[in-house]
């Protein structure tokens, strides 16, 4: 039984990329937007001491720093657009894993329609893994930023059209990357 429902506003959009984690296919909602949010480049990991490290596909160097879509309180904003997913608590185990520099925040008031028995929640960068400006020599991986759009464009040009409306452009240069090393978990993207 579905316990709980998080908030996807990125990679987790994309049905295969939530399969993959959950070894299910995941139930979701239509889209929908959580107000009071905004979807910024804000949350990093060091790409030389973190699970995964990756190289410039063009000439193998390494980069520093990794840069990934977050979201953060803003209560100006009509918020991101993404869709819930339906999961059970332990399915949120294996999400955790997967999502290990962010926190789990409850955003169950966002959402009218949910049953009374069920918390949504959405992941928000750790502190440590927050930067609000990205640290010098961060790059964002452009498979990523591929996947994103692809999961969005699934849903229909025009959640396409407001996912890059309500996403600023990546502050940091969008690099074709490859894995050069790892020791991810189970169940986690190995594509950025």
């Amino acid at each position: 039984m579905n316990e709980f429902a998080v908030f996807a506003y990125g990679s987790l959009v994309s049905p295969a990329s939530a399969t993959a984690t959950l070894g299910r296919k995941v139930e979701a909602s239509p889209p929908l937007r959580l107000g009071g949010w905004r979807r910024r480049w804000s949350t990093f990991r060091n790409n030389l001491a973190s699970e995964k490290t990756f190289a410039l596909a063009d000439d193998g160097s390494l980069p520093a720093w990794c840069v990934g879509l977050n979201v953060e309180r803003d209560d100006e904003e009509l918020g991101p657009n993404g869709v819930l997913l339906y999961v059970t608590a332990e399915e949120v185990d294996r999400l955790d894993v997967r999502e290990m520099r962010y926190d789990r925040v409850d955003v169950t008031q966002a959402f009218d329609d949910l049953p009374a028995s069920m918390t949504a929640f959405a992941y928000t960068a750790k502190p440590r893994h927050h930067a609000p400006k990205p640290p010098d020599g961060a790059v964002v991986i452009a498979s990523y930023v591929a996947a994103v759009e692809a999961a969005f464009a699934a849903l229909g040009e025009p959640q396409l059209e407001l996912y890059r409306r309500t996403t600023e452009a990546p502050p940091v240069p969008v690099i074709d990357a490859v894995l050069v090393r790892d020791h991810i978990p189970e169940g986690n993207p190995r594509a950025w």
